[in-house]
C-alpha cells in the first residue's frame, strides 16, 4: 500500500487535501468544523486559527502543532457498555485508529464551541495550543475516558 493510500485509509475516502497545507487531516477537521454546509467560513476560521498559532509558536509550523495536538488528544482506550446476565458492565476496549482520530477532532471542536464570548478562530487556536501543550478541555476529556477504562479493567474479560 502506498503512503497516499495509507493516509486515505486512516482519514477517510473521497477527501481531497486542503489547498494550503495539502493535508487530508486538515480537510477532515475543516469538514467537522463546518456548520450548515458553509465550508468557506469553516476554512477561513481554521486558517485564521493557524495564523494565530504561527504567531505564538515560533519553533514549529502550525501544521506540526495541529497534528501533535490531534495526537495528544487521541484516546487509546474507551469503555463500552456490555450487558451480561442482568447487569450492565462498562468494558474497556482498545480504540481503532480511525475512531481515535474522530474522537480527537470531536473533543477539540466541542471544547472550542463551549467557550462562549470568543470568536471561533481565537477559541480554536487556544484549544489547539492547549492540546499541543497537553492541557485544556479536550485533554481533560481524554484523561477522564482513560480513568474510566482503568477503573473498569476488571471487566475486560467480558469483551
Amino acid at each position: 500500500m502506498s503512503l497516499e493510500q495509507d493516509a486515505i485509509s486512516k482519514v477517510g475516502s473521497n477527501l481531497k487535501p486542503d489547498y494550503k497545507y495539502n493535508s487530508l487531516l486538515v480537510t477532515k477537521f475543516i469538514n467537522n468544523l463546518m456548520l450548515d454546509g458553509k465550508k468557506t467560513i469553516a476554512q477561513k476560521n481554521f486558517y485564521k486559527a493557524m495564523d494565530i498559532i504561527a504567531k505564538k509558536v515560533k519553533d514549529k509550523t502550525p501544521l506540526e502543532v495541529f497534528e501533535e495536538a490531534i495526537v495528544n488528544v487521541k484516546p487509546n482506550q474507551e469503555v463500552k457498555s456490555k450487558r451480561v446476565g442482568g447487569a450492565t458492565y462498562q468494558v474497556p476496549i482498545d480504540v481503532p485508529y480511525k475512531r481515535q482520530q474522530t474522537l480527537a477532532i470531536r473533543w477539540l471542536l466541542s471544547a472550542t464551541r463551549s467557550k462562549k464570548g470568543q470568536k471561533i478562530h481565537i477559541s480554536l487556536a487556544n484549544e489547539l495550543l492547549d492540546a499541543f501543550n497537553k492541557q485544556g478541555s479536550a485533554i481533560t476529556t481524554r484523561t477522564n475516558i482513560h480513568k474510566m477504562a482503568e477503573a473498569n479493567k476488571a471487566f475486560a474479560h467480558f469483551s
